[in-house]
């Protein structure tokens, strides 16, 4: 089997293999069959590299892809495309989510084409909040796109190697390409037809909207294999845990298309512990929907609790023993900082600190 990392640098792409549209880790992945782990990071308020590298490593070793978030709740964070650049250089395997909500198709096509040239693989199509669910109400909406004709275009730009205008690309992007799906907000007999739209515009995968009522989403995939969809496309199921019975009461009210049955925050307000219940409730949740026939694989989103999400993998025990990678120091890195160790013990020793010493002991 071809290993699911560059044998020279984790940063750049794979090989690519007969079938697929893309030159990344998380394709493989599904194609092969296994069950799939995705993540979400929660994107910093900052200009600080280091910050994406923190939040990312939590995920080390558990998780085949992440989320770069393109201000989501119509909010402004680091951008999705700047967060992606970052983390694909060190060899991650982000998932540049794009809104319609902030940039027209010239502007979109631009960033898919920079994203694409940076080793971006994955890429996440959605319409988007609109501007009145963040801070900033006043500012102006796009929205010359949806999330299907989103598809259908970097689509187009992958498959027919040209713009919407018609003028040809010279190299096209090769990437996976996604879409969201809620199966968890009426009318329900739509959202299976919903979900086979996006899939004629292009979506080779997609990730639900929180799951917390399983056997509502039993009936959507049960609609799902009538239609034959879950053979035409990769479905990864949205899970994250609850950290109290007044987080999720304020989710159900706040946020929009989440739907949190009744029963779940009774559980919830019910334990001593209300957080590692939330937790064990994802965990439980989690071993629920693997079992379902078409589920691929799951999306964790642990807003503010991504330090859990390590241990709700290994204990729901989807990735049956399989490691997906993790950063490890490469071998010039560990060289570079060898060097420069050598260099400050040098300093330390030499006459010239050794009189600085004693002049300052004097």
């Amino acid at each position: 089997m071809i290993a699911d990392v560059h044998p020279h640098d984790p940063g750049l792409p794979l090989e690519p293999l007969p079938g697929h549209s893309s030159r990344g880790r998380l394709e493989r992945i599904l194609r092969r069959g296994e069950f799939a782990v995705t993540a979400e990071l929660n994107p910093p308020d900052s200009a600080d590299p280091k910050e994406v590298y923190e939040r990312a490593a939590i995920f080390d070793g558990w998780v085949d892809g992440i989320n770069a978030v393109d201000a989501s709740g119509a909010n402004c964070h680091m951008s999705s495309v700047a967060i992606c650049g970052l983390l694909t250089r060190m060899g991650y395997a982000p998932i540049m989510q794009i809104a319609c909500r902030d940039k027209n198709r010239i502007a979109i096509q631009g960033d898919i084409l920079g994203a694409s040239a940076m080793g971006v693989q994955n890429i996440l199509c959605l319409t988007g909040d609109g501007v009145q669910s963040g801070d900033q109400p006043g500012a102006k909406p796009v929205f010359d796109l949806d999330s299907t004709s989103l598809l259908e275009t970097i689509k187009i730009m992958r498959d027919e190697a040209k713009f919407l205008s018609g003028r040809k690309l010279t190299t096209p992007p090769a990437v996976f390409l996604g879409a969201a799906i809620n199966p968890f907000v009426p009318p329900f007999d739509f959202r299976p037809l919903h979900f086979a739209k996006k899939i004629r515009a292009g979506a080779q995968f997609v990730q639900s909207q929180y799951c917390y009522d399983v056997p509502l989403f039993r009936e959507f995939m049960k609609r799902v294999r009538d239609m034959g969809l879950h053979e035409q496309c990769y479905i990864l199921v949205g899970v994250g845990p609850l950290a109290s019975a007044k987080t999720a009461k304020w989710m159900r009210s706040n946020v929009p298309g989440v739907h949190i049955p009744d029963a779940v925050i009774k559980r919830i307000e019910g334990a001593a512990d209300q957080k590692e219940e939330g937790k064990r409730l994802c965990i439980d949740i989690i071993n629920e929907v693997k079992e379902i026939e078409g589920v691929q694989g799951v999306h964790v989103m642990a807003y503010r609790q991504e330090e859990y999400v390590a241990e709700m993998v290994h204990e729901s025990g989807v990735l049956k023993g399989r490691k997906p990678w993790m950063r490890e120091a490469r071998r010039d890195e560990q060289q570079v900082v060898d060097r420069l160790e050598g260099l400050l013990n040098r300093d330390a020793i030499s006459p010239e600190s050794m009189n600085a010493k004693a002049v300052h002991a004097e």
